[in-house]
């Protein structure tokens, strides 16, 4: 068979449902035999936001997202959502076609070296010149991505690769040399970890993104409840165990809670769970007492003692780890620790804002408050995902998706559009600020076109938010080139969409506006006028 119809069959055998993407003449001859087949394309409006939505389907699914994109401009668009996933350690296969592989190097029309440019970003990248090589290049490209500690995949494939015929050879399974990843840890190392648990008096768990990665939400509660021990995230951990949960203080870092914080400076043992660690999150060793003991166990390697000198390191999948460990028997903590951070716990605020504006962190409250228990939600980055990941009301089966990595602009409406229709079923909300917004606002197109029931929300307050809050706080109030005067009105653009929508302009329009939102069917859209001098924090 051709190449084009090789990559659609290997496609198919992965059992791949949904591919973003935006074609080209180079990708042509695939989109070709795409056409005709059981997978479904989804048209998106930029490049970048294929990359956001195959993350969001992933991160729903559990299975590796695909996008695919033409050669030069088509393929260099996706680094940033290739950059993004890559952070967020997210499992994704791309698919770029290529000039034709004669003319590679000549710099010829729509010519990019893409497996050079996005290398510091994917865990692999392939170059397929040989129509032969596409089945066993797939397999391996998903294998990669979605094992280990998960990742983007680029495959870049040029177009005369997709034309030519070759023998079609899909492999049963995969073996790399050299890419093996450790999955039980190593059992010395577990006692250890049972032992410092078992003598603890002040123990803390901080839950990071790779408890989803690993699907290991449930062993995390078992542990945590079956050894009594209160548990803070990171942003990316946020959803770990539901927010309401006696047990859990919220978020950590230079944006978290204050009670959170203070667990992680007072524990006598951290244990990280799948946390890289990033200065936003424990401030490196400038928030951990040096008495603390540090034990770290993560997937992969590199992250352990990376940014926290590690008393106990064990390299494993987290949730392989966190069952081994109960089974060596620690023993159940007294409650006097829990219940004194228990009580430093704040009370989640009324709301109050100026006539006519919205308190944006009682509106996520009243929002996710009124959501089915399973809802999505999708925060961008900026102000609104900081007052987002204070406020969420996240409760069983729920989930919390936003960019806590590379913070990129403009994700949360691609990466809603994956997860919903990763999870057809499920309530899913975007939410993000004006500028955000107009990062990602042509993907309303896609919405519509695709009939996907995406909720969203922006937080208006006419103003790059997070970077006046910091020119504010860090540059004498200097306030410059954060102005978005100019820019439209959301519910207008929603609209000129046939997007149902309307400006909550206070808070006593906020639960009538939050129950029409909720209970409405298709796409609609509430802007929130929110006061320009409103902090994060």
């Amino acid at each position: 068979m051709t190449g084009a119809e090789a990559i659609l069959k290997s496609l198919e055998n992965e059992g791949v449902e949904y591919i973003f993407g935006y074609p080209g003449a180079t990708i042509a001859p695939f989109y070709d035999r795409l056409a005709g087949s059981r997978i479904r394309h989804v048209l998106v409006r930029h490049e970048q936001h294929a990359g956001h939505a195959a993350s969001g389907y992933a991160r729903v699914s559990g299975r590796p997202g695909v996008c695919a994109a033409t050669s030069g401009p088509g393929a260099t668009n996706l680094i940033t959502a290739l950059g993004t996933a890559y952070m967020d350690s997210v499992p994704m296969v791309a698919i770029t076609g290529q000039v034709d592989s004669g003319l590679l190097g000549r710099d010829v029309f729509q010519e990019a070296d893409i497996t050079g440019a996005a290398a510091p970003f994917t865990k692999y990248g392939y170059l397929v010149k040989n129509a032969s090589d596409i089945p066993r290049v797939i397999k391996e490209a998903f294998h990669i991505a979605g094992s280990g500690r998960p990742g983007p995949v680029l495959i870049d494939i040029p177009v005369d690769a997709q034309q030519r015929k070759g023998d079609f050879v899909f492999p049963e399974s995969v073996s790399i040399r050299g890419y093996k990843p450790t999955v039980s840890g190593h059992m010395g190392q577990i006692k250890r970890v049972a032992r410092a648990l078992g003598q603890a008096e002040r123990p803390v768990i901080c839950a990071g993104g790779g408890i989803f990665a690993s699907g290991a939400g449930g062993v995390l509660r078992s542990f945590a409840e079956g050894l009594n021990i209160p548990v803070v995230s990171t942003m990316m951990g946020i959803g770990a165990l539901p927010t309401a949960h006696p047990l859990y203080m919220g978020m950590v870092g230079m944006h978290g809670r204050n009670v959170a914080n203070m667990a992680v400076e007072r524990s006598d043992v951290l244990l990280l769970a799948g946390a890289r660690v990033s200065d936003r999150a424990v401030l490196l060793p400038a928030n951990v007492s040096k008495a603390t003991k540090i034990i770290h166990i993560d997937i992969d390697p590199a992250e352990i003692g990376k940014n926290l000198t590690t008393f106990i390191p064990v390299v494993a999948d987290i949730g392989t780890a966190l069952a081994q460990i109960l089974e060596c028997g620690p023993a159940r903590r007294g409650g006097g620790w829990p219940a004194e951070l228990a009580g430093m716990r704040a009370k989640p605020s009324p709301g109050r804002a100026a006539g006519g504006l919205v308190d944006p962190r009682a509106f996520v409250g009243l929002l996710t408050r009124a959501l089915p228990d399973d809802y999505i939600y999708a925060a961008d980055v900026g102000q609104n995902q900081l007052w987002s990941a204070g406020s969420c009301d996240i409760r069983d089966g729920g989930r919390f998706l936003t960019t806590g990595g590379m913070g990129t602009m403009g994700y949360s409406i691609g990466a809603a559009i994956g997860a919903k229709l990763a999870a057809p079923e499920r309530a899913c909300v975007a939410v993000c600020g004006d500028g955000a917004f107009q990062m990602s606002m042509m993907e309303l197109g896609t919405i519509c076109q695709h009939g996907i029931d995406v909720k969203l929300v922006v937080m208006a307050n006419g103003r790059l938010g997070l970077v006046r809050e910091i020119q504010t706080r860090q540059f004498r109030d200097n306030q410059f080139a954060v102005d978005l005067s100019g820019s439209p009105d959301p519910v207008k653009i929603a609209s000129a969409y046939g997007i149902p929508g309307r400006t909550v302009s206070g808070m006593d329009e906020a639960a009538e506006a939050i129950g029409e939102l909720v209970a409405s069917k298709g796409p609609r859209l509430l802007a929130c006028a929110v006061d320009p001098s409103e902090m994060s924090g």
